[in-house]
């Protein structure tokens, strides 16, 4: 995207708050002319304040064809020059505070809300994305564009923009005062004027290049400080704390050399306006002397004059400073407008309609997938055919890496089918509402996932109305009321990041308590029992048979007493179904089934029968 349209979209943000803006810049030019103001209440100081013996009683501001006397801005009743002088300095500094404290405010408010409209709609599209989009770009990344690069196009459109304004209209008046003031020798300014623009756009392009790479590597530490943090227990469990101090230490040392490049293409600019002002300076001092001598300048003007040019050095100084920070602006909302425009490959259609309940089955018919990446198109699933009628269990057995997780997030269109349909009573999915399709499909992940909130609100999570006694009712059925009110805070207890305060078959029974909650007609289980102690996991399976009860499941089956109670199984092999029956039935027919229940389910079984057996010999 070029410049100009990251600076028409940056503009866009701003209408809703045209009104501060505009009366900001209003503010703000008054101050830059009262500013300029004071600079030419210098010459009547000089020419007559200071020179008592003056018989020019006339405080004049500029003489000539822009003659203006100070007498026309002050009441009638002042005629000591001192007395006029003073009234005008004084009331001139104090309006322009006015200005500057109101133009700094609502500048500020315009440029803070434009920036929190647009981090509003930045999280939105981040979150509304596929999981695609997840897989593609790292957490510290994302991470990295929400916060790091916001920030600097906040600080862009706000302080620095509001000193900017300011800066400008203080150069505007000033620069007009000054052709007033010097005349003829104030155009020796105009052949200094390409060289600083030119200077300035250099310095720019290079601050730009070197702070988009800055961001860059900051965006490294960030996904690396979220992988070692939110995976300290596998870091510390294979002690690679020194590896990773040292991975640490060698992305911040590349942060730093980006960071020194950008320090080394901004800090140029300051020295080279020094260097050009001072030519000016000293070619105004050189002419101005024989403008003096001849006659032509008053010491009072000249000086003045000089001040004058002296405060157009600071706006000059200091347009380099914003031009680079307005620069590192337009290069961090390259990577904002970047995820905002990027397109999904799963979003709704043009006549896409909402489905508001599933009465009949679950097709898929010749359902095919692939991943697409930069190393190319790997197909995950193909030929899939299946149809599940409402109430049924089906079981998804296999070897890992088969797709048995890839086919079941093709239901609610976590990923949309490469080939083939998906049908929902007779609908291709595509043609749904993605919300309301989901809506009608609870999950349980292998990861249980929880948030650092209070128990009752990881229950009632996208419910925030339903009342106490529904959760309570669905932690019972989940099997989780006992051990949630002998917490200290009851439902009101927080679980803590990822819910660490908890056990796992707490976490299980929490994140089953939630599907509960929203009573889903489609459920998709992907059972995870297997780490947790005896007596968790039968608490757990005993929950997840209250939470199957009335509903159609899609569950990645783990335990044989799952597969067991699955209506049906589907052993998912190489990307391919390649067969489906009872647990009976498949032992028989299946190869791949009677692999992986010897492998998988036999210990399970044997456990299973051993306190029968024990029962038996007693008897």
């Amino acid at each position: 995207m070029s410049g100009v349209r990251r600076i028409g979209r940056l503009l866009f943000y701003g209408r809703r708050y045209a009104l501060q803006a505009i009366a900001s810049v209003v503010l703000l030019a008054a101050v830059g002319l009262l500013d300029a103001f004071r600079v030419v209440l210098i010459g009547p100081i000089f020419n007559t304040v200071l020179n008592p013996k003056s018989p020019e009683r006339d405080l004049s501001l500029f003489s000539g064809r822009f003659h203006f006397s100070l007498q026309q801005l002050v009441p009638s009743h002042f005629h000591n020059p001192w007395t006029v002088v003073a009234y005008a300095l004084i009331v001139s500094t104090v309006l322009k505070g006015i200005c500057d404290y109101a133009g700094t405010y609502l500048v500020n408010y315009a440029g803070f809300g434009m920036i929190t409209d647009m981090r509003d709609d930045l999280y939105q599209a981040i979150l509304r994305r596929s999981v695609q989009f997840f897989q593609k770009h790292a957490t510290g990344t994302i991470l990295s564009t929400i916060i790091n690069d916001i920030e600097r196009v906040q600080f862009a459109m706000s302080s620095v923009l509001s000193e900017f304004l300011q800066q400008f209209f203080t150069l505007i008046f000033t620069a007009w005062f000054a052709l007033i003031l010097g005349g003829k020798l104030a155009w020796v300014l105009v052949i200094f004027i390409p060289v600083v623009i030119s200077s300035a756009r250099r310095v720019g392009r290079s601050v730009r290049h070197t702070t988009r790479h800055g961001q860059d590597k900051l965006a490294e530490i960030q996904n690396i400080l979220h992988e070692t943090i939110t995976g300290n227990r596998i870091v510390k469990a294979f002690t690679m704390e020194r590896w990773e101090t040292t991975r640490f230490k060698e992305a911040a040392r590349r942060l730093f050399r980006a960071n020194l490049n950008s320090v080394r293409a901004q800090a140029i600019s300051s020295p080279l306006m020094d260097v050009i002002g001072a030519i000016a300076i000293v070619l105004l001092l050189l002419l101005g002397r024989e403008q003096i001598n001849k006659g032509a300048l008053n010491v009072g003007t000249f000086f003045a004059f000089i001040v004058a040019v002296f405060k157009l050095y600071d706006p000059v100084r200091k347009f380099a400073l914003f031009y680079n920070s307005f620069q590192q602006a337009l290069g961090a909302s390259g990577n904002i407008f970047e995820f905002m425009d990027e397109q999904d490959t799963v979003r709704d259609r043009a006549h896409a309609h909402a489905v508001k309940a599933f009465r009949g089955e679950i097709r898929l018919d010749n359902v095919r997938f692939s991943y697409h990446s930069e190393e190319g198109e790997r197909e995950v699933l193909s030929g899939i055919n299946l149809t599940v009628p409402r109430g049924e269990v089906v079981a998804f057995v296999g070897p890992s890496g088969a797709g048995k997780t890839t086919l079941v997030n093709l239901i609610p269109r976590f990923f949309d089918v490469t080939g083939g349909r998906l049908l929902l009573d007779g609908q291709d999915v595509r043609d749904l509402k993605i919300d309301s399709l989901r809506r009608l499909i609870g999950n349980v992940t292998q990861e249980t996932i929880l948030f650092n909130d209070t128990v009752r609100n990881n229950i009632a999570y996208g419910q925030p109305d339903v009342p106490l006694e529904k959760v309570k009712e669905a932690a019972r059925v989940a099997l989780a009321h006992d051990f949630i009110s002998a917490m200290p805070e009851g439902y009101d207890t927080v679980v803590g990041e990822k819910g660490f305060r908890l056990s796992g078959g707490e976490r299980q029974r929490l994140a089953i308590a939630r599907a509960l909650l929203k009573n889903a007609p489609i459920l998709i289980l992907d059972e995870a029992t297997s780490s947790l102690d005896t007596e968790s996991e039968s608490l757990v399976q005993a929950a997840l048979s209250n939470l199957m009860a009335g509903r159609t499941v899609f569950v990645i089956a783990h335990r044989l007493s799952t597969v067991r109670r699955a209506t049906r199984i589907a052993v998912v092999e190489a990307g391919q179904i390649t067969a489906v029956g009872s647990h009976e039935e498949l032992l028989h027919t299946s190869p791949m089934y009677q692999r992986l229940y010897q492998l998988q389910f036999a210990d399970e079984a044997d456990a299973s029968t051993e306190p029968a057996m024990e029962a038996g010999v007693k008897a």
